[in-house]
Order: structure tokens, then sequence, then C-alpha cells
């Protein structure tokens, strides 16, 4: 076949999307700062994205989705902490007939209200500078909190701006505005922090589902684990994978290990996410944020409320599905571009798929230790993984290839105890790259995939494609389900900006 008629044939067939690097070996800080622009704009740079059936104990009718966003927070960041931009719109969209286009959207919108607590100092009233004004918090919307941060939901069916639209609602009551938690200040501030984020966990009514599901948005433990620095650095770590011993997985250190995140978190009745017309049980699953088109910024403001004027159509800057594909997949050059666009058009990424590059530096960088990289090209199996799906697990009955995060919903979830951290190259279907669990170790089955495991087992290539795809590839930075939780909203309790003395 000639370049031009393969050129013709991947991008007919495939779409030409992205996922297939997904599993690049560099891939390993996910969407933590993965493009230019996004670095400008921490409050909608989405870190992670997972989807899985719930595994929380006779919650197994029931579809987890989680978007967790504003990277690297550093639990003291006083004093104005992590608090969502009130001018973006963050959505996680389900495409549930394969067409690659969205049929349900979760939109959030948030508020911040400044309650301007003063003291009285020398006669005068003088405005606090902190979020808390007293004694400790336990409560929404405690009176001790000097800002409060809310937020809505609404569902949208069809078209993510001409669909129908219908409000998310409190199943216990309290209408459809919800409270945020105060991000983790400390121990002195908030003494029983796991108590006050589960006041403002929810029961809440979708329009369209037959039960109520739940809803949870506050910061949380970042769950993802990357020796990162290392990583980076030429992957300059003692175990790259082909010499693997017993304590290779665990010889090296997780830079996020004391990080949070802000994650979005809902769990919706599996049933009200599909298609019943099309009758398949696999859904396909991405989050994005947008910003105006337009901001004038106000060079004398009165208040935190004027600084800025935001007016104009929504432009989406931020795109994450599948975990690892823009950090280093996607040149340098179309790394914005790849967050402004949508799935149906992921035909424009062909070659960063058909020839990624990421394999081709692990044999430069290890080569000699045995990493050669994969030869069968165009990339087929990693197309059929990640792109297309794996027939037999989360490929779905009409697909349009692109990139997002697909899930059977039909196979049982794996109780906790369990779980395999490797997903469905160990064995274990209910996990990565079906849906995506926080405690899959997508880094490590990214190594594995990329250097050519599925040859092994002839998905898309066969094992003489792949000299090292034998190979138990990891980046050192170990993560398995014990590091997070069994029950909504599976991520632990931010680490505390400071331990109570």
């Amino acid at each position: 076949m000639n370049q031009m008629r393969l050129r013709a044939t991947i991008g007919a067939v495939l779409a030409g999307n992205l996922l297939a690097c997904a599993f690049a070996p560099s891939a390993f800080a996910s969407s933590h700062r993965e493009a230019p622009f996004i670095t400008r704009n921490p409050k909608i740079d989405a870190t992670d994205f997972y989807m899985f059936r719930s595994y929380q104990a006779g919650r197994s009718d029931f579809t987890t989705l989680i978007a967790n966003y504003v990277p690297l927070q550093d639990a003291y960041g006083g004093p104005n902490y992590f608090m969502m931009d009130p001018d973006a719109l963050y959505e996680i969209h389900v495409d549930n007939n394969g067409d690659a286009k969205e049929d349900i959207t979760f939109q959030f919108r948030f508020k911040n209200t400044n309650k301007d607590t003063q003291l009285t100092v020398g006669g005068k009233k003088v405005s606090i500078p902190l979020v808390i004004n007293g004694g400790p918090i336990a409560d929404a919307n405690a009176a001790g909190a000097n800002v409060r941060e809310t937020f809505t939901v609404t569902v949208v069916r069809g078209d993510r701006r001409s669909g129908a639209r219908a409000v998310v609602a409190n199943a216990d009551g309290g209408g459809a505005t919800f409270d945020k938690p105060l991000d983790n200040i400390g121990n002195k501030s908030i003494p029983n922090y796991d108590a006050y984020a589960a006041r403002h966990l929810y029961n809440v009514t979708i329009p369209g589902c037959t039960a109520p599901g739940k809803l949870f948005v506050g910061q949380r433990k970042d769950p993802f684990v990357v020796n990162l620095g290392e990583t980076f650095d030429l992957i300059n770590i003692k175990a790259p994978a082909v010499e693997f011993s017993a304590n290779a997985e665990k010889g090296a250190k997780d830079d996020l290990a004391n990080k949070n995140v802000t994650t979005l978190s809902m769990e919706v009745p599996t049933s009200c996410l599909l298609n019943a017309t099309a009758g398949d049980p696999v859904i396909g699953a991405w989050t994005t944020a947008s910003l105006r088109q337009g901001r004038l910024i106000n060079p004398t403001p009165k208040s935190d409320a004027d600084v800025s004027k935001e007016g104009g159509a929504w432009v989406q800057v931020s795109r994450l599905g599948m975990p690892l594909v823009n950090e280093v997949v996607i040149g340098l050059k179309d790394k914005d571009r790849f967050n402004h666009s949508k799935p149906a058009a992921d035909g424009q990424f062909a070659d960063y798929v058909t020839n990624p590059t990421l394999p081709a530096l692990v044999e430069i960088l290890y080569g000699s230790a045995g990493a050669k990289a994969p030869t069968n090209f165009p990339r087929n199996d990693l197309v059929a993984t990640f792109l297309t799906g794996i027939k037999g697990v989360n490929q779905p009955k009409t697909v349009t290839a692109s990139e997002m995060l697909r899930l059977n919903t039909s196979i049982a979830p794996t109780a906790p105890g369990a779980q395999k951290r490797l997903g469905v190259i160990e064995g274990d279907n209910a996990g990565f790259p079906n849906g995506r669990r926080p405690g899959d170790d997508v880094v490590d089955v990214a190594l594995r995939v990329v250097m050519g495991k599925l040859c092994t087992i002839n998905i898309g290539c066969a094992p003489a494609d792949a000299p090292a795809g034998a190979l138990r590839f990891t980046d050192g930075a170990y993560l398995d389900e014990t590091m997070v939780g069994t029950a909504f909203p599976y991520l632990k309790s931010p680490i505390p900006g400071s331990p109570q003395k």
C-alpha cells in the first residue's frame, strides 16, 4: 500500500487519533500543565479524567465520572487557595452512540461570594485578608468562612450548546445551588476535614434519570502517581523497566505525593447514560473547560468582582479523555490546537499516531538494554485498543475513531481487594483501558503497551513486531487500589496546609 493510500485508510478508519500515543513512555505526567496556553490558566487545566462502574458496595448499577482540575496544588497555598474560575464553563461529555459527538453533557458553573468580614482596628472597620474569620469550621457555608463558593450543574442532551437543558437539583431539598467546601487549610481551621467534606456530598435528581445520583465537588488528594522530574529529564530513572526486579515498580519517588487537585465527581445511574435505541453498553466520555471569547481588564477595579468583564461565545481551551495524550504525544506546536478541538475532528492529528515518536525515543535512550521500539506501522495495536476500543471489551457496535475514554458498562465492576492495577493487560477487564479507575496504574500500562505488549497477544500486530513487548516496563512510581477510597467520591481527603500543633 503506498503512502497516500495508507494515509487515506488511516484517516477514514481511525479519524487519525492520538490515543495511540497515549501510551508513550514519557507520558507520565498525565495532563498536568500539558500545553503552553493552559499553563497560563491553571484553574481550567484538567489533570485527569476517570470513568468506571461504581465498585462501592450496593452501587454497581451506577457509573462514576470524575474530572480533576487545577494541577499541582500545594496544600499550604493560601491565602486564596484554589477556588474554581467563576468565568469558566466546566463540562463532562458522554457519547453513547459511537459517533464521536456528545449526547449528554454535564455543565458546572461556579460563583464565589466574598462576605467581606471586617474587624474594628483603632476605631475603623477593616476587611480581613483571610478566607476564614475566626473559629474552626465544620459545616457548609459556616459563619466562620469569609468566602462562600457555590456551583450549579446543568444536564444538556444533544449538542452541548444547542441541546435540551435541565437543572440538576438536590434530591434532599435545598434547590439547585450547591456549596463547595473550602480547601483543606489546616487542622486548626477545619479540625475534622473528612466530616466537613462529607457535608458537601449530595444526593441529586438528574432530569431524565429514574434514580437519584450523587455529587461532590471539592479538593482531594491527587490520586495520580508519577516519577515526574526524572521522567522528563530524558527518562532519567533508575529502573526504566528493562532491568526489571521485584522492587522496580516501587523503586522511584512519586512527585505528586504531596499535591492536591480539585475534583468534579458525579455518580450517575448507568441506564441514564446509555442510548436505548442503539442498544449498546459502551459509552465514551471526556471533559473540557471553556472561557468566553472576549475579556476586558478593568484598570481601576473597585473590588475583585469587577477586575475583568467577560463576553462572547464560549471557546474550549482544555480537553481530556484518555490520560497522557496531549502531554507528550501531540507536537508542541499543536498542543493548544488539540485542547481546542473536538473528538470528531481528530483526523487532523493523524501523523502523531501513525508514526509516534516516543517509542523511538525510548529506543534511543535504552535500546542497548533491549528496549527496542515496535516495527509495525501504522501502529494498529494502539489504534485498535485506544481509538476504537478493544473488540469484545470496550469497542462500540458502531464507532468513529476518536480520542476519548471508553467504558463497557456490561462488564461487572471488580470488587475492592480484587482489582488488578494494570487493568485489562493483567486480566481485569473492569479496569483501564476499559474506562479508568483511580487505582489503575496507567503509567506502567502505557509503557508496556506503547512498547508492544499487545503484539505479544496478536492484537493489531504480531509478536515479531515488538522485540521488547514482553518486558515489564515501569516508571517506578507505584499505584494500586489501596491508595484510593472504596466509596464515592473515591479520592482521598486532601493534604492539610498544616498539621494541628
